[in-house]
């Protein structure tokens, strides 16, 4: 069975988003026979202490990084491969979070020119940058765009996250996905987008999200994730799913 680490993955430090401890990530990843764990919470290093401290002693690699979206709209994550970067990913958490009033952060593009040395990115296309475009000709306009203005900054360090999540897009969408890494020259790699450790705490995220919106989970509507996926798989699993 080929080998997994999951680089995409937010605890319960990512408010009203993430549905699981840090601890319970790190036990259920190991338990599943993952290589290593990113623990990836959005603007934020807050998960990786506990997260640290379960991993002790455990067959499992744990990865520090964070999920970021800038002001017009890029997401990427930034993980962590050595000191300088760790250092480099926390200032520039700490710049965009001082922007903000407590809870929000600021992330603008040009936070990141430098590349964030020390840092590797995975490039998160949100399903509306992508959905509808032709998997015969391959993305175009301001997709392009931010792929080719990524690379240019991240060249060598760059990867294109393909997160398939049994939403009834995933055929599509994996070919969009693998056009536009073509295009640009930038790898894909796979990655699972997990909230929760288990399936089960797919309720709570939902009450997580719903009081992010100030309503009940009733009327939360499109808030709400369409599948229950956004948790750690197996691996047999995954094989499945990924080409």
């Amino acid at each position: 069975m080929p080998e997994y680490a999951e680089l995409h993955c937010l605890s319960n430090f990512s408010f009203q988003r993430g549905a699981s401890h840090p601890e319970e990530l790190v036990e259920r990843a190991e338990a599943l026979g993952y290589r290593a764990l990113a623990i990836t919470d959005e603007c934020s290093l807050a998960g990786v202490v506990r997260a640290h401290v379960a991993a002790r002693g455990r067959a499992l690699g744990l990865i520090i990084g964070s999920e970021l979206r800038c002001e017009d709209g890029l997401k990427l994550l930034l993980l962590a491969s050595d000191r300088q970067g760790y250092g480099r990913l926390g200032a520039l958490i700490t710049r965009a979070r001082r922007r903000s009033p407590k809870g929000g952060y600021r992330l603008q593009r040009d936070d990141l020119a430098d590349g964030v040395p020390g840092c590797l990115a995975l490039w998160l296309p949100e399903p509306g940058d992508v959905a509808g475009e032709d998997p015969g000709e391959g993305p175009g306009g301001q997709t392009l765009a931010d792929g080719r203005w990524l690379a240019e900054r991240f060249a060598g360090r760059l990867w294109l996250a393909v997160e398939l999540l049994a939403e009834g897009d995933d055929a599509a969408r994996l070919a969009v996905l693998q056009a536009l890494g073509r295009q640009l020259g930038i790898p894909c790699v796979a990655s699972g987008d997990v909230h929760m450790h288990v399936r089960r705490r797919r309720a709570l995220q939902d009450v997580l999200v719903a009081i992010g919106h100030g309503v009940p989970v009733s009327r939360a509507g499109f808030a709400l994730f369409a599948s229950g996926e956004r948790h750690l798989r197996r691996r047999d699993q995954l094989a499945r799913r990924y080409p």
